[in-house]
């Protein structure tokens, strides 16, 4: 097959219809786009609601990724980080010659790296995208950098599509470099203040604690970030945990040892196994991850960690 040059005429494959897949396939079917999409929860026991969205939206949902890139002009992988490189590879071999492959993913250039080769081989075009911050409030418009020898052609095509796409270099690696970077900080800062507050807290000083950061950063509502943060670690703690292992790789390829990208992930995670028993509320109720008030949630740890000792 021929794919059609026109971008508002591509048919648009998501390979991962998690939160991210989602949101991007609600905007480009509202814009009148044609879109699949495929997740490997599709193959379990979580895959009507994935199903219902679906159909709610017109999207398409494919029998495997192979099936969907036999569609696609433009896949947009938003897995997990841990399946940058798997995605791409089950893409690969069943890509339309010349077609598009945007990588959405938090992973480490090494990782995009290797996933290049895959769809180059393949007869792809890979491009590498680095999302800069988070997704929901911006939607498809969110501030994207695009790396790779083909990015400078495909970012004002996507750009036609919706999205918010600039040219970070034309090597592979550099736009993933940035992101990784700045998650040592974003990610790390989510840890530190789930693990401060949630001490503070357990001390009976959380007052004086957010008196004294109001003081040293008076541009921050340290009471609305907290619970901002909570309630993103709590809902999406193993994605997250994911990409920062993939930020430590980033460190360990600089020569680095990654102390704090490790701890970082290690407290995510360790939220995420909490999240995964219940211990804040049913997932995928109105209620999970929204508590406008950190203190809810940190005594829930709290509590938790008295019944265990």
């Amino acid at each position: 097959m021929v794919m059609t040059l026109t971008s508002n005429q591509w048919h648009v494959g998501i390979v991962g219809y998690g939160e991210v897949g989602k949101i991007l396939a609600e905007d480009l079917c509202r814009d009148g786009i044609k879109v699949s999409a495929y997740d490997i929860k599709l193959d379990g026991d979580q895959a009507r609601p994935l199903q219902e969205h679906a159909a709610g939206i017109g999207v398409t949902l494919a029998l495997s990724s192979a099936d969907l890139a036999t569609r696609a002009d433009l896949i947009v992988s938003a897995v997990t980080a841990r399946e940058t490189v798997s995605a791409a590879q089950a893409c690969a071999g069943a890509m339309k010659k010349g077609a598009w492959f945007l990588d959405f993913n938090s992973a480490s250039p090494a990782a995009k790296q290797r996933a290049a080769k895959l769809v180059n081989w393949g007869g792809g075009h890979y491009v590498e995208g680095a999302v800069m911050t988070s997704v929901p409030p911006y939607r498809i418009k969110v501030p994207l950098l695009l790396g790779g020898p083909a990015a400078a052609e495909l970012a004002p095509l996507i750009n036609e599509l919706g999205f918010n796409a600039k040219v970070a270099s034309d090597k592979l690696g550099v736009s993933s470099a940035v992101k990784m970077c700045r998650s040592i900080m974003i990610k790390g800062m989510e840890a530190m203040v789930i693990e401060a507050f949630t001490t503070a807290r357990a001390y009976g000083v959380e007052d004086q604690v957010l008196a004294s950061l109001k003081a040293t950063f008076p541009g921050i509502d340290w009471e609305k970030q907290g619970a901002y943060f909570f309630q993103r670690v709590i809902e999406h703690g193993r994605r997250r945990a994911d990409e920062v292992r993939e930020v430590a790789e980033t460190v360990r390829e600089a020569g680095l040892t990654p102390w704090s990208a490790q701890g970082t992930a290690e407290r995510q995670a360790w939220i995420a196994d909490l999240a995964d028993q219940g211990l804040f509320g049913q997932k995928g109720s109105e209620e999970f991850a929204r508590s406008a008030d950190w203190r809810t949630e940190a005594d829930r740890i709290l509590k938790q960690i008295k019944s265990a000792e």
